[in-house]
């Protein structure tokens, strides 16, 4: 009557550490993780790894991590071991992404090389067409701002030296009328 051997894998929420005093937090988180094994896999007997241990004393009594992911086991026994969790799906799903880069990669070089070609062909292209319209434009509205500018000038001038022989005239005028009475 063996039973299998469970195997679970919890993120232990650690951030209740941070309410006991500095130089006790280490040694709370791990009855943390004590506490939470035992509810979990509801066992008393309960046994930390070394990994799991310098996991929390890595940066000292006074700062451990505010969440650890841990592989909770229970054996035939009733014990209950705490050993850090390692991501072998990663690592798999890693080496398979490895190995697909590397086929598409020698597919996707020979139309790589295409499109290249054709970019290349494209952007000469482009730039000629966009210099041929805009050329002119640019060149029109130069020549335009030019002959206003002076044009705008000359009728200002001309607006002033109108006005300034209106008043000459009109002086003129009212001082003949003033000799003829």
């Amino acid at each position: 009557m063996s039973v299998e051997s469970l195997e679970r894998i919890y993120t232990i929420n650690l951030g209740k550490v941070l309410l006991s005093p500095n130089n006790q937090r280490a040694k709370r988180a791990i009855n943390m993780i004590r506490a939470f094994a035992s509810k979990h896999m509801k066992s008393e007997n309960v046994k930390i790894e070394e990994e799991i241990s310098h996991l929390v004393w890595e940066r000292g009594i006074r700062h451990p991590p505010r969440k650890i992911r841990v592989k909770l086991s229970k054996d035939d026994d009733g014990n209950i071991i705490v050993s850090k969790y390692q991501e072998e799906k990663k690592i798999e799903e890693k080496s398979k992404k490895e190995e697909k880069k590397s086929e598409e990669k020698k597919v996707e070089e020979k139309p790589k090389e295409k499109k290249e070609v054709k970019k290349i062909e494209e952007k000469p292209k482009k730039p000629e067409e966009n210099k041929v319209e805009e050329s002119p434009k640019t060149e029109e509205k130069k020549t335009e701002n030019k002959t206003e500018k002076p044009k705008e000038k000359k009728e200002v001038k001309k607006a002033e030296e109108k006005s300034k022989k209106e008043e000459k005239n009109s002086s003129e005028t009212k001082s003949e009328k003033k000799s003829k009475e």
